[in-house]
This record gives C-alpha cells, structure tokens and sequence, in this order.
C-alpha cells in the first residue's frame, strides 16, 4: 500500500503524507475504499473504475479551459499542437501548414509524431490535438472530424527500368518484384489487404518499409514496382530518377480526413489550426491535382493515372 501510494505522490510531485490523507479524504466522501489490495498490488474497487473516465474527461477540460485565451491573435499565440500523421502527409501537406504557420502564427509549434499503436488511448488521454489518417482508420474513432484531400494510386519505377514503357497489364504487373509500405501494428498492409482479395494473387513483395520516404531508395537501380499513393510519388518524381506508371487495376481514392477531441471543438486556436490544414489541403489539389492531363515532352505527367 505504502509503495503505491508513494509512486502516485511522485507523479502528483507531493509528499506522500499529503497522498496518503487526500486518498482518505476521497474514501470518506465516496463511503469507499476505493483501491483494495488484490494479491501483491493494489487495485480500483468497481465505484473507483466507473469514476476513471468522468473524471479524466473533467480534468481534460479544465486542462483546454484554462489553456484557452479570451481572445485568440494568431500573431501573440503561443501553444504546442501534437498531430499525429505519416510522412506521406506531412510531405505533401503539414510541409505547407508549417510555411503557413512560420508567417502568421510565429509562436504556434506543430509537433508531428507517427500514429501510435493505440490512438484510441492516446486521443483520450489527451497526448494528441489532431490526427490524419486515410476515411477509414478515422471512422471507428468516432470523432468530430473533416476530409482534407484525396488521392488514387500509381505505380513508380526506376527511370532506367529495362522493360515497362508508359503503361503495363497485370500480367506484367505480376512478372516484377515489389517494394511495398508496411506500417505494422493495428493499420496493417492496408494496400495488400485490398489487393488480394480483389486481383486474387498475390505480389512478389522483395522488400518492405514502415515510411514512403525510402520507398525511391529501394526501387531506383533495379527493375522492382512501388504501388504507392500518386501525389507523393509526383513529389518523387520531379527530383529523383523516377518513372510513373498508371496502375493496371482501379482502386478506390484514399480519403485522407483530419480528427480531433471533442474537448477542442469549440477551442479558437484549435480552430484556426484546423482552418490552416484545409486552406491548404486546397492547395495541395492545384499542386498535386487529383489527375492530370498529359503534357507533350514532360514524362513526368505523361505518366500519370487517372482516378477510378
């Protein structure tokens, strides 16, 4: 009992006699114990469980309360956001979310993290302000949220690569070795996944990575197939020895959508943030259109794919 009642005053940062008699003062209150000892720990009695989550979802609103200011001046702002998204996204959108912050929001910070393993959790503990992800990993969260910008799948070759020309069948398509994007953990090989059931075969996948930024490195001087999201592989394309291929098969746009914590909905800073991710999500749709037609002597668009 001792013990534990040490470890939590040491992350409440006081002693544990003040531990010890807030812990009292909360069992007279409630008529409860609170924690018992089961075996060698210490555990919540059931009234002590069925309080976690409205006391949690109470301080995590003080928390945004008393973080808010009376009025929200991007310009004097200071505040830290956690955003959770792949380097796919941030190379194709946060990169211009942060430009755009640096000139009218100075003190604004943006701290960009891979998704955990457990987001659910971490929302809810309020360790993230905002995350992107492809429609379908935002729906279970059940969280307000926004789409921000779709796009379709091509595929991306070394630009020296032997035997594929400005288009290919699935056959081809099959012949070659793949690198594919393995994010592991609850997300999966989200391609691969969608693949199989639909083409009924499988890839010769010769070499997998958990980013898109190294994807180039594994396909440039060989003759393998990275299958990989369109913008970004635009974005590959206009500064490495890169060919893009459209895809032999048609699959649906990945919808990429923004959520948050329903505790920062009516937040103004949080707003203006979300504000920022859409202004410029429309930017990424004149840079990186959804398709693009082609351009006589310019390989890079004469290669590119169609939406479904």
């Amino acid at each position: 009992m001792n013990d534990s009642v040490t470890k939590a005053a040491e992350r409440l940062f006081i002693g544990q006699s003040a531990a010890s008699s807030a812990l009292g003062r909360l069992r007279e209150y409630f008529g409860d114990d609170l924690l018992v000892m089961v075996g060698r720990r210490m555990d919540l009695t059931p009234l002590a469980k069925s309080l976690v989550e409205p006391v949690r979802a109470t301080l995590l609103q003080v928390r945004s309360t008393i973080a808010k200011r009376p009025a929200f001046d991007p310009q004097t702002e200071s505040r830290r956001f956690v955003i959770c998204a792949s380097d796919y996204v941030t190379t194709i959108l946060l990169s211009k979310v942060v430009a755009k912050i640096a000139s009218e929001a100075p003190g604004v910070m943006l701290a960009v993290r891979s998704p955990p393993k457990n987001l659910a959790e971490a929302l809810e503990r309020g360790n993230i302000d905002l995350v992107i992800l492809p429609a379908q990993y935002i729906a279970p969260l059940k969280l307000p949220t926004a789409k921000l910008f779709s796009d379709t799948h091509t595929c991306m070759v070394w630009s020296q690569h032997a035997s594929l020309g400005h288009s290919m069948t699935l056959k081809k398509y099959m012949e070659y070795g793949h690198v594919a994007v393995h994010f592991g953990g609850d997300r999966g090989l989200d391609f691969e996944d969608w693949f199989v059931p639909t083409a009924a075969r499988h890839r010769r996948v010769e070499s997998s990575v958990d980013n898109f930024a190294t994807l180039p490195s594994l396909v440039i001087g060989t003759q393998r197939i990275a299958t990989l999201h369109h913008k970004i592989a635009q974005h590959f394309a206009l500064y490495m020895p890169l060919r893009l291929i459209p895809a032999p098969f048609k699959m649906p746009p990945v919808v990429e959508t923004m959520a948050w914590p329903r505790r920062l909905e009516k937040d103004d800073a949080h707003a203006w943030l979300r504000h920022c991710m859409i202004s410029c999500a429309r930017e990424v749709l004149v840079y990186f259109p959804f398709s693009a037609q082609p351009e006589p002597g310019n390989a890079l668009f004469a290669l590119t794919t169609s939406p479904p």
